[in-house]
This record gives C-alpha cells, sequence and structure tokens, in this order.
C-alpha cells in the first residue's frame, strides 16, 4: 500500500494553499492524500478559523474545517484518494506521529507577523525537526492557485554531508517528477585571516576555497546524477553564505531542499542554521528532508 501524503490544516488560508499544493504533488506521485486537523491547535496558535464556522463545539468545528480542505483537494484533483482525520491532540506530537507512516508532510505558514504566526513557526520547526519523512514547508507567497512549477526549477542546498544523501536523493526525485531543471549550489567562503594584500597572491586563497565547494559539490551529487541520467543538473558553487545564497535564490526556485541530520543517539534532528534560516525566510517551500548521520 502507497504511503499517503499528509497534510496538516487548521482552516487558515495558508493551510488551504498547503492543500492545493499537496493536492498536485500527490497526483505526481500516484499517492493518496490524507488531511489531518489537530483538535487542540488554537491553544498553541489561535488558528484563524474560517468566519462561516461560526461559535459552535471545537468538534463541530474540527469536523468542518477537515470537509472543507476535503472538498477543495478533491475540487483540485479528483483523481487523487483523499481521506481527512480530526486528531484529538496538539499539533507537534499529533503531526510527527502522522510522519512516521507518510511520504511526504506538507504544512502551511503564515509567516512572521504576528504572535500566533510567530508560534505556526515554532510548530513548523518543531514538526520539521522530529519527523521521519520529509516535511514541506509552504515558505512565500501563493496565489489562490498556485503553480508548484512555475519557474522550472528545484534548488538543492549542498551542505558537508556524505555522497547521495537522501535530501540529495528528494530533489532529484522531485526533479524528474515535474520535469524542471535541478540546481545544486554549494557556496563557500574566504576566512578573513587568509585573505592577503601581496598582489600575487590576492587570490590564490579563494581559489583553493573555491575548488573545495567544486569537489565537494560533485561528491554529493555525482553518483545519484548517474542514476537520473534525464534530469537537467546545473551545479554552482557562488561566493557567500549559504543562508544567503540560498535565500536569494529561492526568489526564483518552486522548491528548496535541504537537509537535516539524524544523529544516532539523539532524539530528533540537527536541523542547523540554514534550515532554520530557510524554514522562516524563504521565498519558496522549503522541504527539510531527514538523513542518518
Amino acid at each position: 500500500m502507497d504511503k499517503p501524503l499528509v497534510v496538516g490544516v487548521d482552516g487558515s488560508e495558508p493551510s488551504l494553499h498547503a492543500v492545493d499544493w499537496a493536492a498536485d504533488e500527490a497526483a505526481l506521485r500516484g499517492a493518496p492524500l490524507r488531511l489531518v486537523y489537530a483538535s487542540m491547535w488554537e491553544q498553541y496558535e489561535g488558528a484563524a478559523l474560517s468566519p462561516d464556522l461560526g461559535r459552535t463545539s471545537e468538534r463541530i468545528h474540527a469536523d468542518r474545517i477537515v470537509e472543507a480542505a476535503g472538498r477543495r483537494a478533491q475540487r483540485r484533483r479528483p483523481d487523487v484518494k483523499t481521506v481527512t482525520e480530526v486528531l484529538r491532540d496538539a499539533p507537534v506530537p499529533a503531526l510527527v506521529r502522522e510522519a512516521r507512516t507518510a511520504s511526504l508532510l506538507v504544512l502551511g505558514s503564515r509567516g512572521r507577523g504576528g504572535i500566533a504566526e510567530l508560534l505556526l513557526g515554532s510548530v513548523s520547526l518543531a514538526v520539521a525537526a522530529h519527523a521521519d519523512c520529509p516535511v514541506i514547508v509552504l515558505r512565500g507567497r501563493h496565489e489562490p492557485q498556485p503553480d508548484f512549477a512555475a519557474h522550472g526549477r528545484i534548488l538543492l542546498g549542498v551542505g558537508e554531508g556524505k555522497r547521495s544523501s537522501a535530501g540529495v536523493r528528494f530533489a532529484f526525485d522531485e526533479a524528474k517528477r515535474r520535469g524542471v531543471v535541478l540546481e545544486a549550489v554549494r557556496a563557500w567562503r574566504c576566512p578573513a585571516h587568509e585573505s592577503t594584500d601581496h598582489p600575487l597572491l590576492a587570490g590564490e586563497p579563494a581559489r583553493l576555497h573555491e575548488q573545495q565547494a567544486v569537489e565537494t559539490l560533485a561528491e554529493a551529487v555525482d553518483e545519484t546524477a548517474a542514476e537520473y541520467p534525464t534530469v537537467d543538473l546545473r551545479c554552482r558553487t557562488p561566493e557567500g553564505t549559504a543562508r544567503k545564497v540560498l535565500l536569494d535564490a529561492s526568489a526564483s526556485a518552486d522548491l528548496l531542499v535541504v537537509g537535516a541530520r539524524r544523529r544516532n543517539g539523539h532524539f530528533g534532528l540537527q536541523l542547523g542554521r540554514v534550515a532554520h534560516t530557510a524554514l522562516h525566510h524563504s521565498a519558496c517551500p522549503v522541504a527539510v528532508v531527514p538523513g542518518i548521520e
């Protein structure tokens, strides 16, 4: 049985856009879609429910939320098998538990404009840090009918990981499914103490760091690239911090893929500063893919 693609919904517009996005992804994967609502969500976020729900009981609110989300998914992708369920638990443990049997977990994001939005961000971070499956958080602006291949490009941030990591493979899979370009990026910087004012030596430290970035990037993607000969892979090693380079590039990407390391003997993942920054500020959806270290 195919693992479902799970979406966390709460009645807000961003979560409904997540339903649209996930329905398209489920259609590409040929996977069932599962829409879930954690009924204690309001205690954490003061979720902005649709105005037509009225002052009814929490259970009726919850039922209407998932029913509305289910109807929306069916209108967008009638060919995708869709189920809904109300989970009587707090959002983080409920969604982390769902991730154990999911192929992918999709969450909306309201940004960081207020207290409720800030707390939603904390939930997204917590789920991304502890989920067993890849988590996609819909950062950036989304139209009522989002086109998740509008730019024709998936962006992969390559860090100091082992070759053929889970994140690398996930990015290749997505690029192949969508028929888009995969841009793999490894940023580099020349530490200030290695620079020199001598005109004959000024460029040497920079060249060494750039070459190291080229080699690290090649080691990370070459093996997997050989398994995906139809994917248009483009490698880039710009100078700058990884956070700035990836955020700038996210403005013209459909999805930013970053890895998170799961360390044996430790609970949860180590998201790192790059993943944290991407989840808060990326101009496009962000996929956090867990890997074993």
